[in-house]
């Protein structure tokens, strides 16, 4: 484990001397070396210093480096403009420490602290790399949100070393029933997936951040809620079976609401944002329901939405590169215009909207088994929910693609071999996935 992070400290004082587009493939070239340490199995691998990875910390880490990556393919005006281009670069990769730690750490204070610790390269490109002066207002709400839910999960690790004698995950077994312990530990897991009602920060840091900004946050942000979730919930077994199904009916009737929420919206950025609220709402109520399908559903949505989610976000990217506005009344009739993307705004649309053969599909169809499972009154709001779904995807790619040209465009690039790149590394594993879809639930 320490020689993965090792060899990402070694990238660090390269950044100062080699090109930008070095710097990303030598980080592309750090995803097959990661490969070399496969873990086959649920148990925990590559332990050393209090780190160590099962199935579910290495696909986290593998899709950490895979995004990171392709955060730096997508960001060229960084690099043609100068943009400050070298410590955009250094934020990348004390990000990209920052998550390896926290999806590697066997401890929970270790976890805790890397977890805190990632707020503040993503506030530094928001804040620092966003288009509109909003982006304060937005990284406000981002740290605000989470440092308010995290505080008392400090409070309650240190209840819990007081009642284990240890913060190791391994020994976390024991059965806690208090209901004020079980809010404080979960309340940021719940602030960061988010959960409907403290999801109000996402789409603000979402239409703010740059490209790399969205991508990382849709990508990975969100899945350090799931993540800590699944880690944690050990500890609450007989108190989450008596309070879980209150999250989930929040969760369900919230991720209708929000669906209702994506049709109205006239911003690109907006509309995916407030998507992805919909999509990890089920992943967190498949996390609550507490059985097997529900975990391995929850982590098959995470991989899934970080890969489609992220790819989404470098297509509205692509558009507002050339028509400088993320409107969908402006962004209308691209099909005309760029043919061969509107291929791309369709492959990924459809595996938002979970159509055969991606990972969305895969992990919709384990999560409404682990949802009903749980209870059949789930079934009303699960059918609306994949229904709306469906619709806000249709109403993306129709107002987008077909309709009248916007006239005030005036020249027009196709798009570039980078792009289509960027994008086909987005939706390959997203497709292909599938064929080795029991590395995403043998992890139990």
């Amino acid at each position: 484990m320490m020689k993965i992070i090792f060899m990402m400290f070694m990238l660090i004082p390269v950044v100062f001397n080699l090109n930008f587009w070095v710097i990303q493939s030598l980080m592309f070239y750090m995803v097959f070396i990661f490969f070399l340490n496969f873990s086959f199995n649920f148990m925990f691998l590559n332990i050393s210093y209090m780190m160590g990875m099962d199935l579910m910390s290495f696909m986290m880490v593998l899709l950490s480096f895979w995004i990171c990556s392709l955060m730096v393919m997508s960001s060229e005006k960084i690099y043609f403009y100068n943009n400050w281009k070298i410590m955009f670069l250094l934020v990348i990769m004390f990000l990209l420490f920052s998550l390896v730690m926290v999806f590697s750490s066997l401890n929970l204070f270790v976890f805790y602290l890397f977890f805190e610790i990632s707020l503040i390269p993503t506030l530094i490109l928001v804040l620092g790399w966003g288009y509109q002066p909003e982006r304060l207002q937005a990284g406000l709400y981002l740290l605000i949100y989470t440092l308010l839910a995290s505080l008392p999960m400090m409070i309650s690790i240190f209840f819990c070393y007081k009642y284990n004698y240890s913060l190791d995950f391994y020994f976390m077994e024991k059965d806690l029933d208090e209901l004020m312990l079980y809010l404080c530990m979960n309340m940021v897991f719940f602030v960061k997936i988010p959960m409907f009602f403290v999801h109000l920060w996402l789409p603000k840091a979402h239409v703010e951040a740059p490209v790399s900004g969205s991508m990382i946050l849709a990508g990975i942000m969100l899945k350090l809620g799931g993540y800590g979730l699944m880690r944690v919930m050990p500890m609450f077994l007989s108190l989450g079976m008596k309070i879980n199904f209150f999250f989930i009916s929040l969760s369900m009737v919230g991720g209708f609401i929000i669906s209702l929420i994506c049709i109205r919206q006239s911003d690109l950025k907006s509309l995916i944002a407030y998507s992805s609220v919909c999509h990890m709402g089920l992943a967190l109520s498949g996390i609550l329901t507490l059985n097997f399908w529900g975990l391995s559903g929850a982590l098959t949505m995470m991989v899934a939405h970080g890969l489609c989610s992220s790819g989404l976000f470098c297509l509205v990217n692509i558009s507002y590169e050339r028509l400088s506005s993320r409107s969908l009344y402006l962004n209308k009739g691209l099909i005309n215009i760029m043919p061969s993307l509107s291929l791309w705004w369709f492959l990924l649309i459809s595996c938002n909207m979970a159509a055969p053969p991606s990972l969305n599909l895969l992990s919709e169809v384990i999560l409404i088994n682990s949802i009903l499972s749980y209870s059949f009154y789930n079934m009303l709001f699960l059918s609306l929910i994949s229904f709306f779904s469906a619709v806000y995807s249709l109403y993306l790619y129709s107002f987008s693609q077909h309709g009248k040209i916007f006239s005030g465009l005036y020249s027009f690039s196709l798009g570039s071999m980078r792009e289509y790149l960027l994008l086909l590394l987005h939706w390959l594993p997203l497709n292909l996935l599938v064929l080795k879809s029991e590395l995403l639930v043998l992890w139990l």
